[in-house]
């Protein structure tokens, strides 16, 4: 006589399966948080046709720079810090303190996983709006497109990457939902003055613009502005992607050290 064990099949998953399921998850959350959904989608829609007037009586033409590729530039870093930063810093904050993301650390997805698929929608609408901002600018305020589309999306790329691993590390600072927009203020505010997004750099005093080359957001916003412009050298490119990309890595390298998958308490 002869016995057969029964045969046993283990159910495993794909990261990419993984990623989408979180994504999905997350999606569904955000659709619900109609405050997030205005700002992320209203706050950047408004900001070209607010700055036009300002924009135009800057000394643009001595600079090299025309008033579109400012507008939309304004307009993509506007988008940037509210649809990707801001966003995902309350998204870190309110999973964490739900327990969420301690409870999907038990299960089969990774750190990385877990962060990648909980920023995943936050990116995608930042994107999305970006595209949207570029071709809206350059039908009605006459940004024309990007004469160096590459470094513009080099650009974007690059600060999206960044914008969500900051956004990570500011939530490890942030007790509550509540108290993460007020964590996030520093980044926005000095990325707005000082990064070229409402002031293009170009136009400020030497010393205070060789200050702000090194802003984290500055790189990826000199990549995209010269995307449209055209105007970036070879050694500005280089050095722009340099620093973008040492920002990025160490963001990343920080998130990796100090994110708190534990509620504060």
């Amino acid at each position: 006589m002869s016995t057969l064990a029964p045969a046993t099949t283990a159910t495993t998953t794909t990261p990419a399966r993984r990623l989408r399921a979180l994504a999905r998850a997350e999606l569904t959350l955000l659709g619900r948080n109609r405050n997030a959904v205005v700002t992320a989608l209203l706050a950047p829609l408004a900001v070209p046709f607010s700055l036009r007037p300002a924009v135009e009586q800057m000394d643009l033409k001595g600079r090299g720079l025309t008033a579109g590729a400012v507008m939309v530039t304004a307009a993509i870093g506007f988008s940037l810090l509210f649809a990707v930063y801001t966003s995902l810093v309350s998204v870190f904050v309110a999973r964490r303190e739900e327990l969420v993301l301690k409870r999907l650390r038990t299960g089969e997805p990774g750190d990385a996983e877990i962060l990648i698929g909980s920023a995943l929608p936050a990116v995608g609408v930042g994107l999305a709006q970006c595209v949207l901002l570029a071709a809206g600018c350059a039908a009605l305020l006459d940004a024309g497109a990007p004469r160096a589309p590459h470094l513009a999306v080099l650009g974007l790329l690059s600060g999206v990457v960044l914008c969500a691993a900051l956004a990570a590390l500011t939530a490890s600072f942030s007790r509550t939902v509540e108290s993460a927009q007020v964590t996030a203020l520093p980044m926005v505010f000095v990325s707005l003055v000082g990064s070229g997004i409402t002031i293009p750099t170009e136009v400020l005093p030497d010393r205070v613009a060789s200050v702000c080359e090194w802003l984290p957001l500055s790189p990826a916003i000199r990549l995209i502005r010269g995307g449209w412009n055209g105007g970036l050298s070879v050694y500005d490119t280089l050095g722009a992607v340099a620093a973008a990309a040492a920002w990025a890595a160490a963001a990343l390298w920080a998130v990796r050290r100090w994110f708190r998958w534990e509620p504060r308490r």
